[in-house]
């Protein structure tokens, strides 16, 4: 009876140390092992299944089918080609100025102003116009700084040498750019324009590259406001202004943007 008991108590033994323990082990491992690809498989789900939604239509989307701008997203690319209910155009970096105030309840957008801009005068890059229009500008970054860090202006847009273009303020509201100003009769500019910058100088000529990004600018601006003229800064404030300046070429643009002579009232000639 004892080595029955005995007998019973080895094999139990040698089950528990050579069958039992290892088997348990390997399932233990197994089933980590399907715990973390499971992890890994919700994680994964989780990240496909994230959704945004359009900041032009508010259709909602898979992240991953949408068209990302900063923090903007979008369902196609026409929509981040349009410009939004809130007057912001989707594939422009958007810098928001405090620059700006309400347009006159009956004012109707029909013109935009060409400008072109340098800070420092004569100078291209880096990121003082930003600065300049977002009242961020230092004064002891440059001597010319001085005399301008007090000024509050702005524009709806700025193209950079690049072509990079960037938004200060909505086109639903007036932006500081044109200043005392009149266009056939018409009085105050910033009441019914969009003004339009350029990073450059009248005696230095444009890069192709921006002549691109205005030509789809204006197309996208004339779909939304049906625009009546497109018209320089020194048009509208003649003796005070002299940008765009004499090296902007009008006709390459009215070719590239497919502007009509009605559109254009001071012509094509360099001025």
């Amino acid at each position: 009876m004892i080595k029955l008991v005995e007998f019973l108590a080895l094999a139990g033994f040698f089950y528990w140390f050579f069958l039992y323990r290892p088997q348990k082990a390997k399932r233990v491992k197994e089933q980590a092992r399907r715990d973390a690809e499971l992890f890994a498989q919700k994680k994964q789900a989780q990240q496909v299944e994230q959704i945004v939604s359009c900041n032009h239509c508010a259709i909602h989307l898979p992240i991953s089918d949408a068209i990302t701008h900063q923090t903007r997203h979008f369902c196609s690319l026409a929509h981040a080609d349009s410009i939004d209910v809130k007057g912001w155009l989707g594939y422009a970096k958007s810098l928001p100025s405090p620059n700006h105030d309400p347009r006159p309840l009956e004012s109707k957008i029909d013109t935009v102003v060409i400008h072109h801009i340098s800070l420092p005068d004569g100078q291209f890059g880096g990121v003082a116009i930003e600065e300049f229009f977002t009242n961020q500008l230092r004064e002891e970054d440059h001597p010319y700084f001085k005399e301008i860090v007090h000024l509050q202006v702005s524009a709806h847009f700025l193209i950079k040498r690049g072509g990079e273009l960037y938004q200060f303020v909505s086109c639903l509201e007036r932006a500081w750019h044109a200043g005392e100003s009149v266009l056939l009769g018409r009085q105050r500019c910033n009441d019914f324009s969009i003004g339009i910058e350029l990073e450059g100088t009248g005696d230095i000529s444009f890069e192709q590259a921006q002549y691109l990004a205005l030509a789809k600018l204006i197309g996208i601006l004339q779909k939304q406001y049906s625009l009546r003229y497109i018209v320089g800064h020194s048009d509208v404030s003649p003796g005070r202004k002299v940008d765009p300046g004499k090296t902007f070429d009008w006709r390459r643009i009215q070719e590239l943007a497919n502007i009509s002579d009605d559109q254009l009232p001071f012509g094509i000639d360099n001025r």
